[in-house]
């Protein structure tokens, strides 16, 4: 291992232990959702383009669409966490500070899974029945984790990417979201810092081991990867789009209902593939990985279900 990756791993760990939270003294602190308030920014919602719905309607829009970003942490945090510890493997003879840094993930990884776990019963329980998960986590990840490793660390990279993204860009500079909700993303967001760190040390120590062929099937891999996140995506959106309009308890007319479920699809691409896949850091790292065709096979495949406005 080079010693730069080697001072990162240690100021990861350092920043680790620093900034590490619990769950019930330093995040939820006894409190419930401030159901009176936002959830998700307008930025991140894309509730701005459904110019029909009131300001009730606006608010619960946002919190349809929190409940579903706690289950797909959850969902997502499963196969990362699983992929980590394995990962960590590597370094078990190794070099000792890489697999505390791994191993540290990992742990932390499993703490995120309980918080969502968490968010998502207050949620149940004072939000309107009919909420349908369209995935099942341990069945997404056992075909996450079937791929090649350098797509699995570079989806990992990307979604640890967005996270970072969603709360400098849209939730830190957002004044009215419920006061949990907004502490649930800054403390997530303190942890995932030091995570893209390693995802990228792991990533590029990955793409060493391959030739040229090996990492043009990765990169197959990498695009069937996205397709499916797209799948559970659209999945969900319509299962979302049919809740809401159900909890509403008013009519909608067929176009109201096709424009609520074409926004809530842009809204989740935005969210969950395009914010991470056309990070800048994403990128910068792709570019060093890749040859031209290689990213420019990924750039169609992201093009088609995420087209740049």
């Amino acid at each position: 291992m080079a010693d730069a990756d080697r001072a990162r791993y240690a100021r990861c760990i350092e920043v680790s232990r620093r900034v590490r939270w619990d769950i019930d003294r330093d995040v939820i602190r006894g409190r419930d959702f401030d159901f009176d308030r936002t959830f998700l920014p307008a930025g991140l919602s894309l509730v701005n383009k459904l110019d029909f719905l009131d300001s009730d309607e606006r608010r619960f829009f946002s919190q349809v669409q929190g409940r579903t970003y706690a289950w797909m942490f959850g969902l997502c945090e499963r196969f990362i966490g699983a992929k980590m510890l394995q990962t960590s493997g590597l370094h078990w003879l190794g070099d000792q500070k890489a697999l505390e840094a791994l191993v540290r993930f990992s742990d932390e990884e499993i703490k995120h899974q309980e918080l969502f776990r968490r968010l998502e019963a207050l949620l149940d329980a004072r939000m309107p029945d009919g909420h349908v998960k369209t995935a099942e986590p341990n069945a997404v990840a056992q075909f996450v984790l079937a791929r090649r490793n350098w797509a699995v660390l570079a989806l990992v990279y990307l979604i640890e990417l967005f996270v970072q993204r969603h709360y400098e860009e849209s939730i830190a500079p957002t004044q009215e979201l419920c006061p949990l909700w907004k502490d649930v993303f800054l403390f997530h967001f303190r942890e995932e810092c030091q995570h893209s760190v390693m995802d990228e040390i792991e990533w590029r120590a990955e793409d060493a081991r391959l030739d040229h062929d090996e990492r043009d099937a990765a990169m197959d891999d990498l695009i069937a990867l996205l397709g499916a996140v797209d799948d559970i995506l659209r999945a969900q959106a319509d299962a979302d789009a049919a809740y809401f309009v159900a909890a509403c308890g008013r009519p909608f007319g067929m176009r109201q209902q096709l424009l609520v479920l074409d926004v809530l699809r842009r809204a989740y691409r935005w969210q969950y593939i395009a914010s991470g896949a056309r990070h800048p850091r994403f990128g910068h790292a792709l570019a060093k990985l890749c040859t031209p065709a290689q990213r420019t096979r990924f750039e169609a495949a992201l093009a088609s279900i995420v087209p740049e406005d």
